[in-house]
């Protein structure tokens, strides 16, 4: 059975405003916008992204979540993985960051289309997951990536899966944090998440630092109805999800309380060989307590399938 429109609705605003209501530090940027934000200049909408690292070593693809700019990954989880050896790739998906926005009258209403989906009906979207996964492609095609280690957080996790479900031969790795199949059967959010949304997403409730924080921050709370969307017209995708052969690894919170931990163990059910790990002291969000032992598993994955001279 299809999800219940409210909880559709808070499971998904939950994607971005998670890290407000489950516990997101204030986070240093200065070192990520150090270094220079370009976009695409090939056909196409417009897509911001950062490269960060050594030029010469193998790439790792940053995708981050619901109405966050790259900017939201932060210095310390950016710097990891560079320390570790590789080059940083950061995007920002359409209509956060430095990329194509659209306008307040491309958004769909958003009651209706859950009435839709709710009764099995095609939802309406300005763009979808598939989308953004082809405007990965081609920000790696104008950078002359070959091949990337594709690391997503929450629907940026989605959009990882999507690249390597539609294009494997671009994908050397991925890493799905704290993200979802979104299957029919998964929980949705429980009352306190929802009453939590119910006032972040007021703008005329919402405390000027909040907002501050939010912008400061890289969250670009406009692309909310557009993504919200994508991710409902793209519905349940475990089917594709279990086409994926490339080594994966799925990381989870057993304490996220928004997309809850067995949005996880799913993810990594439908991945044959993914190796699965769940942090007790991790929400939604990418506590310091944890982030040494991230950074050393994804560390690990990608040093396992490294590209060799012979490759």
């Amino acid at each position: 059975m299809k999800k219940t429109s409210t909880g559709i609705l808070a499971t998904v605003l939950c994607l971005i405003l998670g890290p407000i209501a489950d516990g997101w530090a204030e986070y240093s940027r200065d070192y990520l916008d150090s270094h220079p934000l370009v976009t695409t200049q090939m056909p196409g909408p417009k897509i911001a992204y950062r490269r960060v690292g050594p030029p010469a070593a193998e790439t790792a693809v940053l995708v981050m979540g619901l109405g966050a700019s790259h900017t939201v990954w932060g210095d310390d989880f950016v710097r990891g993985i560079v320390d570790s050896g590789y080059q940083v790739l950061l995007i920002d998906n359409r209509d956060t960051g430095g990329s194509i926005k659209y306008r307040d009258e491309h958004n769909p209403v958003i009651w209706w289309q859950l009435v839709k989906y709710r009764l099995g009906l095609p939802v309406s979207a300005t763009y979808r997951l598939s989308d953004m996964a082809a405007d990965v492609i081609r920000v790696m095609d104008e950078i002359g990536l070959d091949k990337g280690h594709l690391i997503g957080a929450s629907m940026g996790g989605m959009i990882a899966q999507e690249v390597a479900v539609l294009y494997p031969d671009r994908t050397q790795t991925l890493v799905s944090i704290m993200s979802t199949t979104w299957g029919d059967h998964l929980p949705e959010p429980g009352q306190q998440s929802t009453a939590a949304i119910r006032d972040i997403a007021d703008n005329e409730e919402q405390s000027e630092d909040r907002l501050n924080w939010m912008s400061r921050m890289g969250f670009h709370r406009e692309a909310i109805p557009r993504q919200v969307m994508a991710i409902l017209e793209a519905g349940d995708r475990s089917e594709s999800v279990a086409s994926i052969k490339v080594p994966t690894l799925v990381i989870h919170g057993r304490n996220d309380r928004l997309l809850t931990v067995e949005h996880g163990v799913h993810t990594a059910e439908m991945i044959e060989g993914s190796k699965l790990i769940i942090y007790d002291d991790m929400g939604h969000n990418l506590p310091d307590s944890v982030r040494p032992q991230i950074l050393q598993e994804i560390a690990t994955l990608l040093g396992t399938n490294a590209v060799g001279p012979s490759d």
